[in-house]
This record gives C-alpha cells, sequence and structure tokens, in this order.
C-alpha cells in the first residue's frame, strides 16, 4: 500500500486540477458584460456603465457644458434610473443646470476582436436631449447615435481632469 501512495497521490491531484479546471466560474462562458465605458457626443466625452443585478444598471454621462453659464465645464450626470432586458438598454440622466438625456437602444458586438480593443461593444438606439430653458419651457432634439466601447485595459486609468 506504502508503495501505490505516490501514485494515487499523483492521480488524485491530476483528477483534482480536471476538476477545478472545470468549474463553471473559470470554464463556462460568462454572460455578456455589458459594463464599462462608452464613448459620448464629443471627443473627451463618454458614458459609464455597470450593469447590475435583475438588469439593473447604474452610471453616468460625462460631457462638456454647452450652456451660457457652463460653457466647456465637465460635467457628470448620473443615472436617474437604467434597465438592461436582454440587450436592450435604456437609461435616463439627473438633470443638471436645465439638461437632461435619455436613451433608448440596443447593446451589440461592435468590430472590436477583444475586450481590449474600441468598440468590442456598442450602444446604438436614440439619444433624447430634453433642456428646460429659464422659462420653464422644455425642449427636445432626438438623434440615432452609436457609442463605442473603450477598450477594457485603458478603463483602469480613467480619464483625469484637472
Amino acid at each position: 500500500m506504502r508503495r501505490n501512495l505516490p501514485a494515487i497521490a499523483l492521480v488524485f491531484l491530476f483528477v483534482s486540477t480536471l476538476l477545478h479546471a472545470q468549474t463553471p466560474s473559470e470554464n463556462a462562458k460568462p454572460t455578456d458584460d455589458y459594463s464599462g465605458m462608452y464613448t459620448f457626443l464629443k471627443e473627451g466625452e463618454f458614458v459609464q456603465i455597470t450593469v447590475e443585478d435583475a438588469g439593473r444598471v447604474t452610471g453616468f454621462v460625462s460631457r462638456y457644458g454647452d450652456g451660457e453659464g457652463d460653457r466647456g465645464a465637465f460635467l457628470d450626470q448620473f443615472f436617474k434610473q437604467g434597465k438592461l432586458d436582454g440587450n436592450r438598454l435604456s437609461f435616463t440622466t439627473e438633470t443638471v443646470h436645465g439638461v437632461w438625456f435619455e436613451f433608448n437602444g440596443t447593446v451589440e458586438r461592435g468590430e472590436g476582436k477583444t475586450l481590449n480593443d474600441e468598440a468590442y461593444y456598442v450602444l446604438k438606439g436614440t439619444l433624447t436631449e430634453r433642456e428646460t430653458d429659464a422659462a420653464k419651457k422644455t425642449s427636445s432634439k432626438s438623434r440615432d447615435v452609436t457609442f463605442k466601447s473603450f477598450p477594457r485595459d485603458l478603463e483602469a486609468g480613467s480619464p483625469k481632469r484637472n
């Protein structure tokens, strides 16, 4: 029996290695995780999306202000609500300086080959920009948009602001 102990130990080690390699967390294809940073309307602007449990989406839009009092200032507009149902994505931002955004569309695979490439995922849909002026009159403009995902390896060092 003692002579077979090393052989049994090797078999045990081999089997445990195989079992470990086949655990769902490491070998199963993970569900698509659309969380990350995406381009927005202008160079230097972006959308940060975090997909949470049960399709809840949190995040924010970082953009340059266009109004008289905030022109060129970097503004963060957090999501008031957001939802992911399959690949259908929608979000509405909080109002900042009388402006808020609504997005309705899909998350799709883009032209990027890996998560470390730009446009591995793209957000395609309709972005509606709503604005309330000093007289409390609300106007809106809608446009079709495509926002490209940033490379995942760049997200660790998110854009720096002064």
